[in-house]
């Protein structure tokens, strides 16, 4: 009876080996495919925003009444998020107030581009701009799956901690033979063993560091804190930095064609970028205007290159308004971003990979050398 048990045991121990190894995989890529789809997700809530706004708008109804009705429908497909928006309209806010208190259900440029949009009183105007933004999703995704994230949690934690472990138990255990046998170690292997914590420490931080990175594109824009040195390093960024410029040309053109004064239209272009140094920037711009300066002098301090000054001077001159003369340079400035971002990963793919080989090429080398020089000095001895 208990060989019976044990014999038992022994197959369910194995089934549930068996399990493990083949759902374990499976597991990882799901979870993995999930976390890298999230922009994705959140850019097909908000379209669905959109469309369901864009076809209320097209009924004839206001932008209130049209999420309204939406969220009476109770959808599953909608969320949470939208259903108490709808409350919250219900209860007499209006959209943009609405949107402040529900502020994960939409991206913040969104968010503020509508705001204009219900200041103008048209919100239909900025829709094609709020979808516009929405294409930059694709472009973070298709980043991301650049083999970044398999890098920074897959092949970077197994370096760094290979690297602890032979500075810990396996540096000084070579250290102690050369002691022992009393034999001078090669220049190189000297260098490496001194600085072998030093290096297991930098892997470590390097490893955090893309490890961070690749959280904050998990967490999206709603998770990233409201900080004037982040945004100025996103501005540093220039795929981010064409963005910026793309979507505050977008609505600055909408608001001049709709007959905003150019100081307002400057300040509230500037709320969709979501960037706090593009905004103090945009300030100098309004104030610029309103002690006399020509608004596409003042734009100068948007953009150190000068070609939104010279786009802005010619598109004033065009019959047909700004955002018709202006749409060219809009695509144009979309697909450099798009191809910025995309060198970008490919760069810092490259460079993770060259940067483990160069690890364990100095890991190898500095171990050889020793083993070579023991093996010398037991053929002599």
């Amino acid at each position: 009876m208990e060989v019976a048990l044990i014999e038992e045991l022994k197959r369910a121990g194995l089934r549930a080996i068996l399990i493990a190894l083949y759902a374990g995989p499976i597991i990882v890529l799901v979870v993995t495919y999930w976390l890298l789809s999230l922009p994705l997700r959140r850019r097909e809530r908000a379209r669905l925003f959109l469309d369901l706004l864009e076809m209320g708008l097209a009924d004839g109804k206001t932008s209130e009444r049209a999420i309204i009705e939406a969220g009476r429908s109770e959808d599953r497909v909608l969320g949470r998020r939208f259903q108490f928006l709808a409350e919250l309209l219900g209860g007499g806010m209006s959209l943009p107030q609405a949107l402040q208190l529900v502020p994960r259900l939409l991206p913040p440029s969104v968010t503020a581009m509508l705001a204009v949009g219900a200041e103008l009183g048209d919100v239909r105007r900025v829709l094609p701009a709020c979808r516009q933004t929405l294409q930059d999703a694709l472009s973070q995704t298709r980043g991301a799956l650049n083999y970044l994230a398999i890098l920074a949690f897959v092949i970077l934690p197994v370096v760094p901690v290979l690297s602890m472990i032979m500075s810990v138990y396996v540096v000084p255990k070579f250290e102690m033979l050369a002691l022992d046998m009393s034999f001078t170690m090669p220049p190189f292997s000297q260098v490496f063993f001194a600085t072998s914590h030093s290096f297991a420490l930098l892997q470590i931080v390097v490893m955090l560091g893309f490890q961070f990175i690749i959280f904050c594109y998990i967490a999206g824009p709603r998770m990233r804190p409201r900080l004037l040195l982040l945004d100025r390093l996103l501005w540093l960024l220039p795929w981010r930095r064409k963005r910026m410029q793309r979507d505050f040309a977008t609505m600055l053109a909408l608001l001049l064609d709709s007959g905003v004064p150019e100081q307002r239209a400057v300040q509230l272009a500037a709320e969709g970028t979501d960037n706090l140094l593009f905004q103090k920037r945009a300030q100098r711009v309004a104030a610029q205007i309103s002690s006399g300066v020509k608004l596409t002098e003042a734009v100068r301090a948007l953009d150190d290159s000068g070609e939104f000054h010279w786009r802005l001077n010619n598109a004033q001159h065009s019959p047909q308004g700004f955002i018709v003369a202006l749409r060219g340079w809009f695509e144009s400035l979309d697909a450099k971003a798009f191809q910025q971002e995309q060198a970008a990963a490919q760069v810092l793919t490259t460079a993770l990979v060259l940067w483990n080989g160069l690890v364990i090429g100095v890991f190898v080398i500095g171990m050889f050398n020793v083993l070579t020089n023991i093996i010398e000095e037991g053929v002599l001895w």
